[in-house]
């Protein structure tokens, strides 16, 4: 399984129907520029679970993650969704 399958299932085990009217999963670009991943945890079994990485390479490329218990944030450079979305997978692992 990719880590983006990963994350359409959690998706869709998280949708109960009520989890999906109040909360969710964004995929956003930042003007620095990069992209942001942030998934909503309450009402699942992550919540309260918290999370904190930080990646960056010579090369410029960077990520970091964190989680509050109630949110999973990602921040990362323009090449490097992939690495905020395999954070997911390691923090919901």
């Amino acid at each position: 399984m990719t880590p983006f399958e990963f994350l359409q299932d959690w998706y869709a085990s998280a949708c109960d129907g009520d989890w999906e009217h109040s909360y969710g999963i964004r995929i956003e670009t930042t003007d620095n520029p990069g992209w942001m991943l942030v998934v909503d945890l309450e009402g699942t079994p992550l919540r309260g679970r918290s999370y904190e990485k930080e990646d960056a390479s010579v090369d410029g490329s960077w990520m970091s993650a964190r989680s509050d218990g109630r949110e999973f944030v990602a921040a990362c450079d323009p090449h490097s969704l992939d690495s905020a979305i395999n954070s997911f997978v390691e923090f919901a692992g």
